[in-house]
Order: structure tokens, then C-alpha cells, then sequence
């Protein structure tokens, strides 16, 4: 049982007649202020505003206060560590005299503001206390008797919530100083460019002074500078006679007063306009405006000369580049060390409307080009797909849609060259070799996707330029191949701790892929010699250059740097004959070389580190094997011990001939007729490549090979037929606009050993007769075709290959 005494709540009925007798007594209209001054009794303030320097204390801009708050946007809001006592006894002096005593509302204020005002018949003083102000400030609203007592009623209850000293640091860090300044610590570093315990007696009384009118006391205007330098003598002297400052104090103060100089407003430069965007972008994110709240003067890693010289460098440049198309550039510098952002051009003119010099064109998406095919080679050697001795074809006619950007082929090419000589047919097989979906997984890993769409719509155009990339992801994916194979984020600001590093190739395989990329040799013979992408010194670089000229592209670095630039019209329409290595690499070698200008004789050691645990081998270029005698071009490369080749070349060997004929010496060939010759074996694929390039003879004094001495076919061997092109599965469409005699597909076969002729079918009839190395037209017929080769008189055949046409 229940023995708890029971209460019964009183029941209050409000009826409408009790409302109008409580009306009008006056009940409701103070209930009403009470309830908006005890909403308005809360602390509010927007987060600090930020002020950008170059890592060696320059400034770059002052950033605004982005989330609102009660005294609206702007400049400030900083938080005071502790008061410092000179600037309250400045601020109270004719502020707030009584701050100390009163609990919010200065009644004597009131009663001598109300007399005054009174006597006058108008507006001439009031009683605001900083409480009020700080109501006020975080809640504006229009002048008026019934605001007024709401702001009193909040400043008393703000008071007794907080107490004095917090109300206080409240409005020292949200008063106006003028120019949207807000914040004694600001306004000190705004103006005076010091900490706000720094400033002197005159620059304290001078910045105590503006908020009383802010507009009409701007620092940076004549007139309103005279007008703080009269107020904040007033306030000296009160000072002075409340005995805070002493006779020397006074007169020293007093002649500074009178001396005081602001300097000049400063700028955000012209040539940092993206950069700073950027950060402040940055800057606005949850991680970075959290961690910079207390600590608001932010030190970047950018360097303020480095990107003028950037900048100057750029439109030089660019005013040639502009005849053959180009309309914008874009760089972007790092510091190996941490990937530092020493410099950021997103466009060559911030303020060109031409040329759309707004656009930061370090984030627009475009085709890389080639530059994406370090990366394909990087997850081939390090899913060992491949290795330094993979001997990759470089050949036409290989079932690929693809071709090479200069329709040239270069036959059998170890990776180092494949790579530096940016050739699309090796690269498309390796792509494929991966696999599709592990080239895009990788490609993602690197920063250079977000993965909306699949791998499938792209294909094999992600090792060509199809998968378009910003300069940013672009720069920061060569930072992992730079780093040793981990990635890091790129660093902006110097004094915040740096994104955790994430790994994705291997040390090995980064630096072999470095090495690839800074052999001058290795790039012959696409690349020139001591032309825009050869360096006095080791410079890993890799150019790219989109269809049709819409982008060139660079990406170079040194053991100290990386540098990637971009050039291109806004369209983006096609430049004129403007790639990679014409343009933005002779930007990128002018600035590496101004950078490393100590060592641009070679006196320094910058050379790369090879892989740790590999060993150098000297291989035949042309067979990736053990380079023999008669080998005429051979490569040192780095390889793992355990993948070192044991056989020597012999692709190429040493024959006596008779000079006169060609052919073998016989017993019968006079001495002065012998003649020793080179002479080169290579596999049957390379047949209809060797035949169209005479690429029987590689070296000086080399020859083609000696009819019946390359693999002969032999009564009895077994012959191997197969067709290279076109693939199983193709679908070929005919080009309305050509005539019929144009519209032939191309046949391409590899007999092995070779043979001296083979008949092409079609649909189960011979159409050709082809001699070596085999290739043919075939005319294109609307349909479903079967293609066969076969090897005469024989029952050596090619697979079935079926195609459709249409």
C-alpha cells in the first residue's frame, strides 16, 4: 500500500479575461522581454578567420570568417588566451567605466543618457555597456526604446550566466575595428602586424578608440585615422588620470600617438590567386578549420618567389605557345621533401576573361595523353607480368585498335625503351596483360579516378588517354612513383601534421620505373637528343599529348622537385601541332634548371638509387637476353637476381659473305672478296615488321638476312600458322566516304618456321596467295566472315577466325 502523501497540482486556468487584466498591467510585454533577453544571453561568435604567409613570412591573404554567426562575416573573431590587462583598462576607459561594478546595465549611464538626451529634445548619448554591445553586436536590430530594454535585460542575464571576465574576451574578440576587422588580436595584426601583447600604449588607445565608430575612424583613410588618433588621446588621458599610466608613460605614449603610423593595406598577389582559393577551400573542410581554430596564422609551404617566378616564366612562354593554339597554362611545383606545394598556377592571368583565367585549371579534367603509362609499367613489374629483359612488340597489325601517335613501329623493345619512347601498341598489350580491372583498381589507388564509372568504359583507351585526370592527381600520382612507391598527400601548410602515407607499388619498382623515366638514351629515337627533355643532371620525366593537340603535358622530377604543367585552349579546340615535349616541357626544364642552378654543370650528386637487391646486367636491346658480340645494341638494366637471363644472344651473329653476291663464302671465294656481316634472326611475328622497315639491318654494317640461313622450313618440320590480324570476335565498319578499293581490312599472319608462301581462305575459298611475310587486303563485304590461313600442299593451318563487317 501506497503511504506516500499525495499532492494535488494546483490547476491554473488562464482565461481570456484574466489575460486582458494582466495585459494591462503590464504583465505579458515584460514576460515577452524576458523570454528575448534570456535568449539573447548566449555567447556567440563565428569561428576564426584565417590569415595565409609563404613559408618564409610573407603575406598571401586574410580569409573570412565562412560560418556566420552573430556578428556576420568578416575578418577576426580571434580568441584572447588570456585578457591582457593593458587593453582592458584601454577599452573600459570611456566605454565602460563602471564595467566592474554594474551587472550588465550602468544605471548611472542611463539616468545621466536619459537627462541629457531629455534636456536636448534628441539622440545625444547613450548607455550602452560592453554587454549591451556584445547583445547588440550578435543580435542586430533596428534602434529602439523596446530593443533597447531587451538588450539590457540580455546584458544583465548574459552577465550573471558568464560573469565579466568571459563577457569582456566576448567582445574583445567580436568588436568591429573597421574594414570588417573584428577582434582586438586581429585588429593588432591587421595593423600593426603584431601580437596583440606587443602593442604599446599608443597603438592600444589608437585601436581602443575605432570601435566606438568604426566607419568614421577607418585606419587606412586620413580623415579617420585623425579622428582615432583624437579619441584615443582621450583616452590616454583618462588613462592618465585614474594614475594607469605614469608622467613618462603619458608623454611617451602621447608623442608616439601623434607619430603613429598604420601601414598600407596589403594584397593578395596577383600570381597566387589560385593557390590561395585553394587553401581556403581546404581551409573550410571539418579536418583543417578545426585544427587551425587556435593557432589561425596559418605558415604555408608556398614559396611567394618561386611562384612569381613561375608565373613570369608561364606568360613568357605562353605568349609563343599562343600562335599555334594554346590559351591557358597550369604548374604546379613540389618539394620532394614532404611533397611541399612550393608553387600552384592554375592559370597564367587570374583576372584574363579571354583566355578564362579564373578557371584553376590544375582541376579541370582533360586527357592525359601518355603520361598515364608509367603506371601500367609500374603494376606490371610489380605483379611481375614483366620485368627490365620483357622483350614487348612494338609492331602494326596486332588485332589492337591502336596505333603509335608517329604510325611508326619499332619492333622488339625492352620496357625501358617501350616507356620512354611513349609507345601506345606495348602499352595496350601490357594494359591488357594486367587486366583491365586491375589497371583502373591501381589507377584509383594513385588518386586519379573516383571510380563512378567502371573499368569497361574506358577499355584500353586508360593507357592512352581516355581516362581523363587533373594536373593535381596527376602531379600527386608521380609523387608515388618519386616517393619510393608510397603515396602522400600534398602538403599546403607546414606547421599541421601530414596525411598518413598509403603504399601502393613497391620501393623496387618505383625506382626501376624512375630510372626508366630518366634514361635520355632510353627515348631515342622518338626524342632528340639535348632537346626540352634532357637534363645536365638525373630528371625522371614523362610528357603526354592528347588526340588532335587539345593537351600537352608534362611531368618531370629531381631528387629535390616535381614539376607537371599543362597547356591548352579552354574549348578545348586542337592547338597546332603543340605537344607535350614542344611546349610545357620546355617550361618545366626552364624552371628545373633555374631551381637546380648550383648544379647544372653536374658537380652535385643527384643521381636516382637503383632497386635495393638488384643487380646490373648488360643485355642485347632487341632480345632482352645476355648481350653477345654481335648484339649491336645493347642496354645495362637492373634486375632481381633470381630473373637474370643464362642465355646469350643470338639474334644476331657474324657471317662471312661474298661481298659481291651477298651470299655465304664458299671455298672458291677469292680472300679479298670475303667480308664479315651482321645479321639478324629475328621471330617469325616480326616478319611483315622487318620486311616494311629493313630492319634487317640494326647496326652499321649489318645486312638482311641471307635467304634459306633464317630458320628454314625443313622436309618433315611441323609449321605453326597463325593470324595476328584481325583478332577473334572484331567488328570492322566500312567508311561510306571511301571508295570500295579503300575499303579493305588488313591480314597479317606469323608462320613459324617461315615459309614461302601461305593462301589466305575466306568463308572456306582461297582469295590470296601470299608471299613473306604474308600480309594481305581483304575487300570488306557486308556479313559474317570466316578467315583461315594455310600453309600449300600442306595441312598446316591457321585457327578459324571469325568477324563481322558492316
Amino acid at each position: 500500500m501506497d503511504l506516500r502523501p499525495r499532492f494535488r497540482r494546483p490547476r491554473l486556468r488562464l482565461t481570456w479575461l484574466t489575460a486582458r487584466r494582466l495585459a494591462a498591467l503590464g504583465v505579458l510585454p515584460l514576460i515577452a522581454v524576458s523570454i528575448a533577453g534570456g535568449l539573447r544571453s548566449s555567447l556567440l561568435a563565428p569561428s576564426p578567420s584565417f590569415v595565409l604567409y609563404d613559408r618564409h613570412g610573407s603575406f598571401l591573404a586574410e580569409l573570412e570568417s565562412r560560418d556566420g554567426g552573430g556578428s556576420g562575416r568578416g575578418y577576426g573573431h580571434w580568441t584572447l588566451q588570456a585578457l591582457p590587462p593593458r587593453v582592458v583598462a584601454a577599452t573600459l576607459a570611456l566605454e565602460d567605466r563602471r564595467f566592474w561594478q554594474h551587472p550588465g546595465v550602468d544605471p548611472f549611464a542611463v539616468v545621466r543618457a536619459a537627462w541629457q538626451n531629455l534636456r536636448s529634445g534628441r539622440r545625444v548619448s547613450g548607455a550602452s555597456t560592453v554587454a549591451m554591445q556584445v547583445v547588440r553586436l550578435q543580435y542586430p536590430a533596428r534602434r529602439s526604446y523596446v530593443n533597447k530594454l531587451i538588450e539590457a535585460v540580455a546584458a544583465v542575464m548574459m552577465t550573471l550566466r558568464h560573469g565579466r571576465e568571459q563577457v569582456l574576451a566576448h567582445y574583445l574578440r567580436i568588436v568591429p575595428y573597421g574594414n570588417r576587422i573584428h577582434g582586438i588580436a586581429y585588429a593588432a595584426r591587421r595593423y600593426f602586424d603584431k601580437p596583440v601583447e606587443d602593442l604599446n600604449w599608443a597603438e592600444i588607445a589608437f585601436l581602443s578608440a575605432i570601435p566606438q565608430s568604426p566607419a568614421r575612424m577607418n585606419p587606412f583613410d586620413p580623415a579617420g585615422r585623425h579622428r582615432a588618433i583624437r579619441r584615443g588621446r582621450r583616452i590616454l588621458q583618462a588613462l592618465r588620470a585614474k594614475e594607469v599610466l605614469s608622467a613618462q608613460e603619458y608623454d611617451l605614449a602621447s608623442a608616439q600617438l601623434r607619430s603613429l603610423r598604420v601601414p598600407a593595406r596589403r594584397q593578395r598577389p596577383a600570381e597566387a590567386m589560385h593557390a590561395i582559393l585553394k587553401m581556403e577551400a581546404l581551409l573550410r573542410s571539418p579536418r583543417w578549420a578545426g585544427y587551425f581554430a587556435d593557432r589561425p596564422r596559418i605558415r604555408t609551404a608556398l614559396d611567394l618567389d618561386l611562384q612569381r617566378m613561375l608565373a613570369g616564366l608561364a606568360e613568357k612562354k605562353l605568349s609563343r605557345w599562343r600562335e599555334r593554339g594554346a590559351g591557358n597554362v597550369a604548374a604546379i611545383v613540389l618539394g620532394r621533401d614532404g611533397n611541399e606545394v612550393l608553387a600552384w598556377l592554375g592559370s597564367a592571368d587570374y583576372f584574363d576573361t579571354r583566355y578564362a583565367g579564373a578557371i584553376d585549371y590544375t582541376q579541370v579534367r582533360r586527357s592525359p595523353g601518355s603520361a598515364l603509362k608509367p603506371f601500367i609499367y609500374a603494376l606490371a613489374l610489380e605483379r611481375r607480368t614483366i620485368d627490365a629483359a620483357t622483350v614487348l612488340d612494338d609492331l602494326p597489325h596486332n588485332g589492337y585498335p591502336v596505333r603509335n601517335a608517329d604510325l611508326r613501329y619499332l619492333g622488339p623493345m625492352l620496357p625501358r625503351q617501350a616507356l620512354a619512347n611513349s609507345r601506345n601498341v606495348p602499352a595496350a598489350h601490357l594494359a591488357e596483360a594486367v587486366g583491365l580491372h586491375e589497371v583502373y583498381a591501381t589507377l584509383g589507388q594513385l588518386g586519379l579516378h573516383d571510380a563512378r564509372r567502371p573499368a569497361e568504359h574506358y577499355g584500353l583507351a586508360m593507357a592512352l588517354g581516355g581516362l581523363p585526370v587533373n594536373l593535381e592527381a596527376l602531379v600527386g600520382a608521380y609523387g608515388v612513383l618519386a616517393d619510393e612507391g608510397v603515396r602522400r598527400g600534398l602538403r599546403w601548410f607546414l606547421d599541421a601534421p601530414a596525411a598518413p602515407p598509403q603504399r601502393v607499388f613497391s620501393p623496387e619498382t618505383a625506382r626501376q620505373v624512375t630510372l626508366f623515366l630518366s634514361d635520355p638514351l632510353a627515348r631515342l629515337p622518338s626524342f632528340p637528343r639535348m632537346g626540352t627533355t634532357e637534363y645536365p643532371f638525373p630528371v625522371a620525366l614523362k610528357t603526354g599529348t592528347t588526340q588532335g593537340y587539345r593537351d600537352a603535358w608534362t611531368v618531370a622530377y629531381s631528387t629535390r622537385y616535381l614539376i607537371g604543367a599543362w597547356t591548352g585552349d579552354p574549348e578545348p579546340r586542337p592547338m597546332n601541332r603543340l605537344g607535350g615535349a614542344g611546349s610545357t616541357a620546355d617550361l618545366v626544364q626552364e624552371l628545373l634548371m633555374a631551381l637546380h642552378h648550383r648544379e647544372r654543370h653536374g658537380l652535385h650528386d643527384l643521381e636516382f638509387p637503383a632497386p635495393a637487391g638488384y643487380v646490373p646486367v648488360r643485355l642485347c636491346a632487341t632480345s632482352g637476353k645476355l648481350a653477345g658480340d654481335a648484339c649491336p645494341r645493347t642496354i645495362e638494366e637492373w634486375l632481381p637476381m633470381d630473373r637474370v637471363p643464362t642465355e646469350r644472344d643470338q639474334t644476331y651473329y657474324r657471317l662471312a659473305v661474298d661481298r659481291r653476291s651477298g651470299q655465304p663464302v664458299t671455298e672458291a671465294t677469292p680472300d679479298e672478296f670475303r667480308q664479315m656481316r651482321t645479321f639478324v634472326d629475328l621471330p617469325a611475328r616480326y616478319a611483315e615488321w622487318a620486311a616494311s622497315t629493313q630492319a634487317g639491318t640494326p647496326a652499321p654494317g649489318a645486312s638482311a638476312p641471307v635467304p634459306g640461313l633464317t630458320a628454314p622450313s625443313l622436309p618433315g618440320a611441323t609449321v605453326k600458322v597463325s593470324i595476328t590480324s584481325p583478332r577473334q570476335g572484331a567488328q570492322v565498319m566500312a567508311n561510306p566516304e571511301a571508295p570500295p578499293s579503300a575499303n579493305t581490312l588488313a591480314l597479317a599472319a606469323v608462320v613459324e618456321p617461315p615459309v614461302e608462301q601461305i593462301v589466305w581462305y575466306l568463308d572456306g575459298e582461297p582469295f590470296a596467295l601470299a608471299a613473306y611475310p604474308y600480309s594481305a587486303r581483304l575487300p570488306l563485304t557486308r556479313g559474317e566472315h570466316v578467315i583461315q590461313a594455310r600453309v600449300p600442299f600442306t595441312e598446316e593451318r591457321s585457327a578459324p577466325v571469325r568477324i563481322l563487317m558492316e
